[in-house]
């Protein structure tokens, strides 16, 4: 999604995570994310260099001020790729940052979608949909909510958000839309 975004619209960079994680073959350091040691990680969280950072599954992930200042001092907007917990430091510290939680249509289809995308192990795709329902309990945190049903569709709701012209879009407006789809994924609420 974040990668069809940044090819349709000009002047919007995403930034570049550090992570602990392991490579993955086709990933590039400085392209995908920047690979780091934990003991680099746990360095530059004591030195307050990231604006946000989590542990994801056993791997910690963070966005750096200076990549952050990179893009912002170069007048382009920023989009940040993260998960929730970095979504709650982002928002208690950045007032004008928007929250867009992206939803999908049903348990099976985020499976699936995991499955197809091939870039997990088994293991580690259990993990994340044993994990699927608390992160998802957590989108009524964000300013909008969009279900990934249809691509095409979902990429222009964010699209109209980023043109301020999201307001049917607002998780409060969304919760009542979708409130069969978000008691089917989360069926505790």
């Amino acid at each position: 999604m974040v990668k069809a975004i940044l090819g349709i619209e000009p002047g919007v960079q995403v930034a570049i995570s550090h992570t602990t994680r392991q490579r993955r073959p086709e990933e590039k350091s400085g392209a995908n994310y920047f690979f780091v040691s934990e003991q680099e990680f746990h360095r530059m969280r004591r030195e307050d260099q990231f604006i946000e950072s989590a542990n994801v599954f056993g791997n910690l992930y963070g966005t750096s001020k200076a990549e952050v200042n990179r893009i912002l001092n170069s007048n382009q907007n920023l989009i940040l790729e993260i998960d929730w917990q970095g979504a709650i430091q982002i928002r208690q510290s950045q007032t004008t940052a928007i929250g867009i939680f992206i939803l999908p249509p049903s348990v099976e289809s985020l499976r699936n979608r995991l499955l197809q995308r091939a870039q997990d192990d088994s293991e580690t795709i259990e993990q994340r949909m044993s994990s699927a329902i608390d992160e998802m309990s957590h989108y009524h945190e964000f300013d909008y909510l969009v279900i990934n049903d249809d691509f095409d569709t979902a990429l222009m709701e964010i699209r109209d958000i980023l043109h301020d012209k999201g307001e049917t879009l607002r998780t409060g407006i969304q919760s009542q839309r979708y409130a069969s789809l978000i008691t089917e994924l989360l069926p505790t609420t």
